[in-house]
């Protein structure tokens, strides 16, 4: 299909990810009595990736996300002449999303963007109080586990149709595991949008969630292809 169908098709499928997860975690998580707390927001950027697997996978091939992006290159599964541009498209998406998600949350009194809308961090500004180096080592990890899903799930030899199954319910697990850390990340796309609205600290601390998961997903990419064959066809 046209590159310009298939980066049209990242940008609503990161804007729905990014808007949907993160929205969940701003407008959802502590809402007073039924709020859906870190297993509800889990569970929708989970779901997130899942509905869009169906609804743009067999247009774009549903990356979302950079890294997703870069490890499929490393693992022969895209082309790398394609990277830049499917990077600006998930990366606008997420921006858009953001945007959406904070003329929403704001129209609440009390809004404030210092309670870190969604944002990614370390050290004083992980969830937890994590370290840099802890975080790191999480995202990194995390990215490296998910990019195994994908790989395994999309591989040609394993059964047909349910990758995008495997795939959400991989994220939402990973999620379970790093929101205490860094509110989770292993998506640079992801990172950008709300970072570009809290700004300060949150920009400041950008750059690990952009190299940890681009990094994750490139050896991620590697090692599959070299342990277990790069069997599904690139593009």
């Amino acid at each position: 299909m046209d590159l310009g169908k298939r980066c049209a098709a990242e940008l609503f499928g990161t804007f729905w990810l990014v808007f949907g997860g993160c929205g969940s975690a701003v407008l959802a998580a502590a809402f007073p009595e039924v709020g859906i707390g870190l297993l509800g927001v889990a569970f929708a950027f989970g779901l997130t990736v899942l509905t869009m697997a169906y609804a743009i996978g067999h247009i774009s091939g549903c990356h979302l996300n950079p890294a997703v992006t870069v490890g499929l290159v490393a693992g022969s599964r895209f082309k790398a002449s394609e990277i830049i541009p499917y990077v600006i498209a998930q990366v606008v998406g997420g921006i858009v999303g953001a945007a959406v998600l904070y003329v929403i949350a704001s129209g609440k009194a009390g809004f404030n963007l210092a309670d870190g809308f969604a944002s990614n961090g370390y050290g004083a500004h992980s969830p937890g109080g994590y370290s840099l180096v802890a975080c790191s080592v999480a995202e990194f990890v995390l990215t490296f586990m998910f990019l195994l899903i994908i790989l395994g799930a999309t591989d040609s030899r394993a059964p047909q149709g349910f990758a995008p199954i495997a795939i959400g319910l991989g994220l939402t697990l990973i999620h379970l595991i790093g929101i205490p850390v860094t509110n989770l990340s292993v998506n640079p796309a992801r990172s950008t949008g709300p970072a570009l609205y809290v700004g300060g600290w949150a920009l400041a601390q950008l750059w690990l969630f952009w190299v940890a998961p681009i990094l994750g997903a490139a050896v991620a990419g590697v090692v599959y292809r070299t342990l277990f064959g790069a069997a599904g066809e690139e593009g």
